[in-house]
């Protein structure tokens, strides 16, 4: 063999060696070109899993709350809301609870630091009693407003899409609960169960209030089921469940959201009415409870006990303006053009940010 073919042999050897990786057991693992497509492959899945986590966050997260913060209805609102969520949950730490004689009877708003809203004909802390009132409302709310949309809705889409026998039940049943007088309805339940907890009480007074959303749904079902998209998806044989969550419901989200600030709303006055008229049972400070105390004392027309009157409404009034307010802004959040704007900037603003990285890190060759 000639001085050449050694030396080629030997750079040959070299070459296999350099390719070549230690394995576990300590010898060599020879290099393959799929190990560079490994490693392409690795760092496709990581943008794509961060591209749809981005894109998860612009539609979830972002456009929604970008929407509401241009919107003054919005922002008044949700601080409300904020504000009476926080007064009910953290209220109670900060505020000790009241008792009889716990101040001087009558104590007029901001005659003393201690009570700054006044006491009523007992003594008892008026700021005390609309913050301990509030966590029971906001629980009634929450009852209420879940139960109503979620049979509401259940009733409808069921019956608008399925037609034949099953919309002639459910049909049925909606009509029967519509036709139902509510108040009476209410008060005779009320007056049999005598509830206390504020979760039943709220179910209670949306007993009946159902039946009206899941007529409307029903209507939007029946001409949604048309479209050419719900057709295409029956063609295919995608099953029923999966039609309604993912064709029909979306199209349904704004009705639905507006209606469940409405139905809490409207637990809000129907609870606090009861408690007024006493028809519910006095167990919890409440703003209903409050109000009552203070027209029986006669406070709507002296008016050195007009604060005791006050404190309530202006609590119930707050409230029901903040979820007026949130209605009313909600339609802008599942407005497809208002969304689509707020997407498209998002993405400006997320190829500005790409534009700046990429501009920063060539500076520094």
């Amino acid at each position: 063999m000639t001085r050449t073919d050694d030396t080629t042999a030997e750079s040959d050897r070299a070459e296999t060696t350099s390719a070549a990786s230690p394995r576990s057991d300590g010898g060599q693992r020879t290099a393959s070109p799929l190990d560079a497509l490994g490693e392409t492959s690795d760092h496709t899945v990581e943008n794509t899993r961060r591209d749809r986590l981005e894109t998860l966050y612009r539609y979830y997260v972002y456009t929604p709350v970008s929407v509401l913060w241009d919107d003054w209805r919005a922002r008044i609102g949700c601080a409300l809301i904020l504000f009476y969520l926080a007064m009910g949950i953290l209220g109670p730490v900060v505020v000790e609870p009241t008792t009889v004689m716990d101040g001087e009877p009558l104590l007029g708003p901001f005659e003393s630091w201690e009570h700054p809203l006044g006491t009523d004909n007992t003594g008892s802390d008026l700021l005390s009693l609309a913050v301990y009132s509030t966590a029971p409302i906001l629980k009634m709310m929450t009852a209420g407003g879940l139960f109503t949309v979620t049979v509401g809705t259940l009733f409808g889409t069921v019956a608008g899409y399925k037609g034949g026998l099953v919309d002639t039940l459910l049909s049925t049943v909606t009509d029967v609960f519509i036709n139902l007088p509510g108040l009476p309805l209410v008060i005779v339940l009320a007056a049999i169960f005598s509830p206390k907890s504020p979760w039943l009480i709220g179910l209670l007074l949306s007993v009946a209030s159902w039946a009206g959303l899941a007529r409307s749904i029903r209507s939007q079902v029946l001409t949604i089921r048309e479209e050419s998209y719900a057709e295409a998806s029956r063609a295919m044989g995608i099953p029923t469940s999966a039609i309604i969550t993912k064709d029909v419901l979306p199209h349904l989200m704004t009705y639905i959201s507006v209606n469940l600030v409405h139905a809490s709303r409207n637990v809000i006055f129907g609870a606090v009415g009861l408690y007024f008229i006493g028809v519910l049972p006095f167990s919890d400070p409440n703003w209903g409870v409050t109000m009552n105390l203070a027209y029986q004392y006669g406070a709507h027309y002296r008016m050195e006990a007009v604060h005791w009157l006050i404190v309530p409404i202006v609590s119930v009034t707050g409230l029901s303006m903040g979820m007026i307010l949130l209605s009313q802004s909600l339609d802008r959040v599942f407005n497809p053009r208002v969304r689509a704007s707020h997407a498209e900037t998002a993405e400006e603003v997320s190829a500005e940010e790409v534009d700046e990285t990429d501009t920063s890190a060539s500076s520094w060759f």
